[in-house]
């Protein structure tokens, strides 16, 4: 346990000294001011060594009273850094001054002692502060641990997202931004032969862990569920299904995800689709007519089993079809019909994706805190294909 006294008065140094070392505390170190206190500490060095420097520190008794700097403002000097900040400071001071003393543990001290010093009464508060800081510690290394879990999960979970498809008659893409590290967003598509493809867009109520494990487990029936059953009615049915496998006792919130899933076959052009609860998707047709791909049943995991029905429509010449949560939404003020006719004016006209303009205008975009939420915008870029036979 490393010590670090701070006093100018030689005297003081030496009783404190003394004290600690008949309590087997013998890794101790002086100063005379808190300018030799903050170069121990490394201030003013290269990051590494002044992280080092301060690790190499458990706790600093620092006197209030000494000349250039006292200990009130090294101490609020301290907390600025944030390298120190951790350290906890004990303040001793011959001071009686009630004032005085709420204003060093403003400052940041953790407790004090006064002059002269009574043996008992310090190593009790030194005890009192180091366990405070073990315990503070252990709070901070199981918080990087868990950040570094979380970390790690996030790159579990963007690396199950589906990558582009560019086909000469089909081009598929997203943007992503989750608001936290882990999110509540999945996008996936499948080639499904003969020029159709699945493709799937949900979001999951709620952020954070729980909502990112309901999301992983989605995924992880995705490609079966939607290679399997093929057909939106039949795809939306049996991920509810599957969903309502998860059944937790006692369960406080019931989660549930809204999600749009579309069949688009190239071949025949043809676009069927289930929208379960989901803002509604936009086709942009060649001739500038704009199609609202709506709600055509619930959000899935709300009952056990949902009533449904799956809508076509076809398609000629190019086109593009836009999906998006409806965290993309909250990047435009309005009601949620003024903020997709906003979507509709900027998205039309062009069938190719224009990343950098819609990163500008509907990611990079600052909300209020409490209106953040993950933003995924998934683009289907539709060209002429061969008619059928």
């Amino acid at each position: 346990m490393n010590i670090l006294i701070v006093d100018d008065n030689p005297t003081n140094v030496i009783i404190i000294r003394e004290i600690l070392k008949r309590e087997q505390y013998t890794n101790i170190v002086t100063s005379s001011s808190a300018k030799e206190m903050f170069q121990h500490l490394g201030v003013g060095e290269s990051d590494a060594i002044s992280r080092s420097k301060a690790n190499e520190v458990d706790l600093i008794l620092l006197d209030m009273m000494m000349p250039e700097m006292d200990g009130i403002e090294a101490c609020r000097l301290l907390q600025q850094d944030e390298k120190l900040r951790d350290i906890p400071v004990i303040m001793v001071t011959a001071v009686g001054d009630s004032k005085k003393l709420a204003e060093a543990l403003d400052a940041g001290a953790v407790d004090y002692v006064t002059k002269p010093i009574n043996k008992v009464e310090l190593m009790a508060r030194i005890r009192l502060a180091l366990r405070l800081k073990h315990e503070k510690d252990w709070h901070k290394e199981r918080d990087q641990h868990i950040q570094e879990e979380l970390k790690l999960a996030s790159l579990v979970q963007h690396a199950v997202l589906s990558t582009p498809i560019h086909d000469p008659h089909f081009q598929i893409e997203a943007l992503y931004k989750p608001s936290f590290e882990l999110a509540g967003d999945l996008y996936a598509w499948y080639p499904l032969g003969e020029g159709r493809y699945g493709i799937i867009l949900l979001d999951m109520m709620g952020h954070g862990i729980s909502s990112s494990l309901f999301c992983m487990f989605i995924a992880s029936v995705l490609k079966d569920t939607v290679t399997t059953y093929v057909e939106p009615e039949k795809v939306i049915q049996e991920l509810n299904r599957r969903f309502n496998q998860l059944h937790i006792e006692n369960q406080l919130v019931q989660y549930y995800f809204t999600a749009i899933y579309l069949v688009v076959d190239t071949k025949y052009k043809r676009v069927d689709y289930v929208n379960a609860g989901h803002p509604p998707g936009l086709f942009f047709a060649d001739q500038g007519e704009v199609t609202r791909l709506g709600t055509t049943a619930p959000p899935v995991g709300l009952f056990d089993r949902i009533d449904m029905e799956s809508k076509s429509f076809h398609y000629e010449g190019d086109g593009h079809l836009v999906l998006y949560t409806d965290g993309l939404l909250e990047a435009v003020e309005g009601d949620q019909d003024v903020q997709i006719q906003f979507l509709i004016d900027e998205l039309a006209g062009n069938h190719k994706l224009d990343k950098d303009e819609i990163q500008r205008m509907f990611f990079e975009v600052s909300v209020p805190s409490d209106r953040d939420d993950d933003k995924c915008l998934v683009w289907i870029s539709l060209h002429e294909g061969t008619d059928s036979e």
